[in-house]
């Protein structure tokens, strides 16, 4: 069903879910208890099943939705989504909220390289200009942690930078695989059994320094599951209602709610530079999403110019 404006909606609400609870992650891992990226990891994955599971029951997906022929597929990409989360969870706890979010932008620019390297994709110079200008909008964000300006690198950012820039070299693996699973997997099932292989590797890390929590902090740490679970839903039912091209950009409405959130949450305001940086990926990544919807206009061109006319 075509409502663009739905699909707009509900991509922006998706956007709000995950931000909040990323600055919950963040707010659980900077507070007293101090708890652990594995152990976060755990929470967000295991409490999102339920509402999951909900969802396909009242899809009447249940039965077909978990159904998979390709188990290890399924294990590989939660390795490598499980990795996204777990140094993502970690780059929060180390850099300002915003920060943090903008590193993160780098994810769909290394798709389009890891898409290349793994699964042969044609990549043209456009894209590679863009992936090209994106990543230095990255290196730009990147710089003050780095000490590339000629300011001492604090070592906990600079540590930061590194985690969060291999987070997004994982998340851009794992949506390569994701590529390629979409071909003969239900979405759903992608979906659920990315949750369960994400909750076992982090129960996994249990031996190495979970702490026990308050009952705020453990409500908080339900909640990141709740609303994971509720983005993600919200995320794949955007899709359902427009074109990619047109619901994507609005990911990056992220941007102006993570400093938002930076500020009147974590007394952390976006620097000049940051913003900087972040606007050239943003950049790079809108003009990357318009020019595939440009060439899927033409391929549809070309695909009805071919076909016989009755």
């Amino acid at each position: 069903m075509d409502s663009p404006i739905r699909g707009i909606l509900l991509k922006c609400f998706s956007v709000l879910v995950f931000t909040v609870m990323a600055a919950i992650v963040k707010a659980t891992s900077d507070g007293g208890l101090g708890v652990p990226p594995g152990q976060q990891v755990f929470f967000r994955s295991f409490f999102a099943i339920p509402v999951i599971l909900l969802w396909l029951a009242w899809r009447k997906e249940l039965h077909t939705g978990l159904r998979t022929s390709r188990p290890m597929e399924h294990f590989y990409r939660g390795i490598a989504g499980t990795s996204a989360m777990a140094l993502n969870f970690w780059a929060l706890s180390l850099l300002p909220f915003p920060e943090a979010i903008a590193i993160g932008y780098a994810a769909p620019l290394l798709v389009v390289v890891f898409a290349a390297m793994f699964l042969g994709e044609n990549v043209r110079l456009f894209r590679l200009s863009m992936v090209a200008l994106g990543l230095s909008g990255v290196l730009i964000v990147l710089s003050p942690q780095l000490g590339l300006l000629g300011e001492e690198a604090d070592f906990r950012h600079t540590l930061g930078a590194v985690v969060a820039l291999a987070g997004a070299a994982c998340a851009a693996l794992a949506q390569v695989f994701v590529r390629k699973m979409v071909q003969q997997e239900q979405t759903a099932a992608i979906v659920f059994w990315f949750s369960a292989t994400s909750s076992v590797l982090g129960l996994l890390t249990l031996p190495f320094g979970w702490v026990l929590p308050d009952a705020m902090t453990l409500a908080l740490l339900i909640a990141t599951g709740l609303l994971g679970g509720i983005g993600q839903i919200l995320l794949t039912s955007a899709y359902r209602f427009g074109e990619a091209s047109l619901i994507a950009p609005f990911e990056y409405v992220s941007m102006l709610l993570s400093v938002a959130i930076g500020w009147f949450l974590f007394d952390e305001a976006a620097t000049p530079v940051m913003l900087a940086g972040a606007s050239l990926v943003i950049l790079a990544g809108i003009l990357i999403i318009w020019r595939e919807r440009q060439l899927g206009l033409e391929r549809n061109r070309q695909r009805k110019a071919m076909t016989p006319q009755g």
